[in-house]
């Protein structure tokens, strides 16, 4: 267990640093490459988009290949290009390469929780799931520290290189330390990919939940890629190695993870995944001021309030679903699609209309995504009352990790 949670938490720490490291940078890449925050925005939506695509075919691959030989090679060859990013002559080489780091950063979420719940059971599947937790929380803030507080010194290349070192640095030690599945599997068959496939795009409630997770993640990177250009303009104009700091809002989403967990069983998932969306739109709110202090605030509770969210609402895809790992898959299509569309139409809407013009669409997604969450509710029922023999164990945890 030791080793597993090592490799774990290097996963988890390597997938979102490498994942979203660019974001603290976009203002950099803009002045260099002489582009608009929404052109900027792409560094972003090219590698989410790129994941979103492969991680289903990822995910059915994973079944005939091996987990662990899957999620191995797809966090080296993230890290790998990571390293070459710094080297892009131009910003179409660069976007290429993002695609690239996408396509292969996608087999980590395709295979991760399937083989965590396989490997270790449902005694030890909490420890291992919380292991990836904390290193996707602690991967995506530290990335962009490193980047953002790297580049005033080191400039937008190195601090990129620095972070594809630190991919590195965790690829290793997943190759030591992700011990060799235990668990042998019968491949899946066409047939039974395709009756998945059915299974996850034909339940009405299920649809609600996808829904939720790409209105909600499009506000959150949409916010999120933005933060950088409005820190860094008047009347804040702060440097990008102080502006870099909001990231540690990031912090919040572990906490509120775990929370939005424990208060799910005693009051039904419907009534927090709403309170965590209304408490994220305050966030939201609290940002329109010029003050450093109301910006800190905001980022604080609209962090905390996306992630319990998106927690809520990945378990109760989990619970729910009858082909678990197609419809996870679904899930995850549906968030990066909100990260790489939704991110390109918020840094559209902060470039035509302000930071008041990208709070307004945030606070709509999140309101639409409110709306999903009543209608599923209304549609399927309180899954906290679902039959024990209907929802495994391990499922709500492993789920719950997120992307």
């Amino acid at each position: 267990m030791n080793r597993l949670t090592t490799a774990t938490a290097a996963t988890g720490f390597a997938t979102f640093a490498l994942l979203y490291a660019p974001q603290p940078v976009l203002p950099q890449l803009a002045a260099e490459f002489g582009l608009t925050p929404s052109g900027a925005s792409f560094a972003i939506g090219a590698a989410t988009g790129a994941l979103a695509l492969a991680v289903v075919p990822l995910a059915t691959l994973s079944e005939r290949l091996g987990r662990r030989r899957v999620i191995v090679w797809s966090l080296a060859v993230a890290a790998l290009v990571g390293l070459l990013l710094p080297l892009a002559p131009n910003y179409p080489v660069l976007l290429l390469l993002r695609v690239l780091q996408g396509l292969a950063t996608a087999g980590v979420p395709a295979a991760a929780m399937a083989f965590l719940a396989e490997e270790v059971g449902a005694l030890g599947v909490g420890a291992a799931i919380g292991a990836l937790v904390a290193g996707n929380s602690a991967g995506g803030m530290v990335g962009r520290l490193v980047a953002g507080v790297g580049v005033d010194w080191l400039g937008w290349r190195a601090a990129l290189g620095l972070v594809g070192a630190f991919g590195v640095l965790c690829a290793v030690l997943v190759a030591l330390f992700l011990p060799d599945g235990t668990t042998r599997r019968a491949p899946s068959t066409r047939s039974d990919v395709r009756a998945g496939l059915r299974s996850a795009v034909a339940d009405p409630v299920l649809l609600c939940l996808y829904a939720v997770g790409l209105l909600g993640t499009a506000a959150f990177i949409s916010l999120f890629n933005a933060i950088p250009f409005r820190l860094a303009g008047p009347p804040l104009s702060l440097p990008a190695r102080f502006a870099a700091l909001v990231f540690l809002a990031y912090a919040a989403g572990g906490v509120c993870s775990a929370l939005a967990g424990r208060l799910s069983d005693r009051v039904g998932r419907a009534a927090v995944a709403v309170g965590a969306l209304a408490v994220a739109a305050l966030g939201a709110l609290l940002t329109l001021p010029d003050h450093l202090a109301a910006v800190g605030a905001g980022l604080l509770l609209f962090t905390g309030g996306f992630f319990a969210a998106h927690a809520t609402a990945s378990a109760w895809v989990g619970a729910r679903a009858r082909a678990k790992g197609q419809s996870s898959g679904v899930y995850l299509f549906a968030y990066y699609l909100g990260s790489s569309a939704g991110g390109a139409l918020g840094a559209t809407a902060y470039g035509a209309w302000g930071w008041p013009g990208l709070t307004a669409a945030i606070t709509c997604w999140l309101a639409t995504a409110a709306t999903a969450i009543a209608l599923a509710h209304r549609l399927g029922g309180r899954l906290a009352a679902a039959a024990p023999e209907a929802v495994p164990a391990a499922v709500p945890g492993a789920s719950t990790a997120g992307p």
